[in-house]
């Protein structure tokens, strides 16, 4: 059976007035449905886990409550969906004020064992598509021009990984004074012509 935690009760009992009986309401029936359910704080709000996985989650603000599915977006419900891909009030059933703006128990069961089903067959969110758009690393003329002065390093450079790039740039940049700055420019060109990454020296 799902165990009842301390955080919770106290996270209830510190909620604005309105909000208490919509948490303990949706706290009730999740363990209605779910009698396995464990409760968890995390981010700082109650969250119920089933099969070791996230399920769902309330919070309540100053002004509204919501309750959150972990896996909205893949549900059957086009509407969670829907608010799952806008993440308004944080929630997937919009800005709760009363009892009254929750759906019915019924369908909040069965959107509960829909959720259930998902960890049950551990079925996973989506990875998030990789963004397409080309990284632009900013190479000030004065470190172009250092390492065009020794090839080996400029073609170790160039074919360097887009981060290590980036790590030698933002050294050299962060200099205070042009003397730092050439002292790391000088540096720099060394270890790249030795096809060594900024941070070589920490690494086993």
């Amino acid at each position: 059976m799902g165990k009842f935690i301390k955080e919770i009760d106290n996270y209830i009992d510190k909620s604005a007035a309105f909000a208490q009986p919509i948490l303990m309401h949706l706290r009730e029936l999740v363990h209605e449905v779910c009698p396995d359910v464990e409760e968890k704080i995390k981010w700082g709000f109650p969250h119920f886990d089933y099969k070791g996985e996230m399920m769902c989650s309330m919070a309540a603000f100053k002004q509204h409550a919501v309750m959150g599915f972990w896996k909205a977006s893949i549900m059957k419900d086009k509407s969670l969906g829907n608010m799952a891909k806008s993440e308004q009030a944080m929630g997937h059933l919009g800005k709760i004020t009363s009892l009254k703006d929750l759906p019915s128990d019924k369908k909040l069961t069965s959107y509960i064992k829909e959720a259930m089903q998902l960890n049950e067959l551990g079925i996973k969110l989506p990875a998030r598509p990789k963004s397409t758009e080309k990284k632009v690393l900013v190479i000030p003329d004065y470190f172009l021009k250092a390492m065009a002065k020794n090839k080996k390093a400029k073609q170790v450079f160039d074919n360097f990984a887009y981060s290590h790039k980036k790590e030698y740039v933002e050294w050299i940049t962060d200099a205070k004074t042009e003397a730092t700055r050439d002292k790391r420019m000088k540096t720099a060109i060394e270890w790249i012509a030795e096809g060594k990454g900024r941070n070589w020296q920490y690494k086993r």
